[in-house]
């Protein structure tokens, strides 16, 4: 499996140099460039998923091009030679997630890439995971633990609303009674399958016309029909 994409930006060839063969041996795929011109180019054309930006470049500085990459929602380390606290808290707000200064320990560098990649990892899954999700005519908002149907509010309970969210994300699969239990609550959960059962009948009240969309496969469980 092919590790991230790094971009490392930086006015020194031997400090260019340096990252890229301790990157290289990690296994991350590197990308380099020389100027803050020629690194807001290759973002354009070939997103990387994390870039190392010296502060100190010629023309276009580090802190312009943490600023011009704001938008890119890519995390950025910065290194520099410079450690008065002023530099480093502009830095950081231009939109930097961390930095290093110089001189500094390969091994170092490469713990606050995998810091900076697993929170930003983490930051991800949170996004997907607070999605809303629309899907015959009913729209859950996981961030405000609302759902509608067809623009009309529906009062779910915690369970009800587990269940339906976890269908939703997973239309025309079939899924057993433990499946959606583990999904909802957890492993090891103390709750019988039939209880299910229970579950899924008041959410197809509440659901009211919509309530067939939720299919009981015969001897497996249930499944969310795909929406035509």
């Amino acid at each position: 499996m092919a590790k991230e994409t790094i971009l490392v930006v930086d006015d020194e060839a031997d400090i260019r140099e340096l990252i890229e063969f301790n990157l290289d041996r990690e296994g991350y795929q590197v990308m380099t460039a020389a100027t803050g011109e020629e690194a807001l180019s290759m973002t354009q054309h070939h997103k990387p998923d994390l870039i190392i930006l010296d502060l100190m470049l010629p023309g276009i500085d580090g802190l312009e091009v943490c600023r011009a990459l704001s938008s890119y929602e890519i995390p950025i380390l910065m290194v520099t030679a410079k450690s008065e606290d002023s530099d480093i808290i502009l830095g950081l707000e231009m939109g930097a997630d961390d930095y290093i200064t110089k001189p500094f320990s390969p091994r170092i560098l490469i713990a606050r890439i995998r810091a900076v990649l697993r929170r930003n990892r983490k930051n991800s899954d949170l996004s997907i995971e607070l999605k809303k999700i629309t899907l015959h005519g009913i729209i859950i908002d996981p961030a405000r633990h609302h759902v509608s149907s067809e623009g009309k509010s529906l009062d779910l309970s915690v369970t009800e609303f587990g269940i339906l969210e976890f269908l939703m994300r997973n239309p025309g699969w079939v899924f057993s009674r433990g499946q959606i239990i583990e999904s909802v609550k957890g492993n090891d959960y103390p709750v019988t399958e039939r209880s299910v059962d229970v579950q899924i009948l008041a959410l197809r009240k509440k659901l009211k016309d919509k309530g067939s969309i939720i299919e009981t496969v015969r001897g497996i469980g249930y499944r969310l029909i795909e929406e035509v």
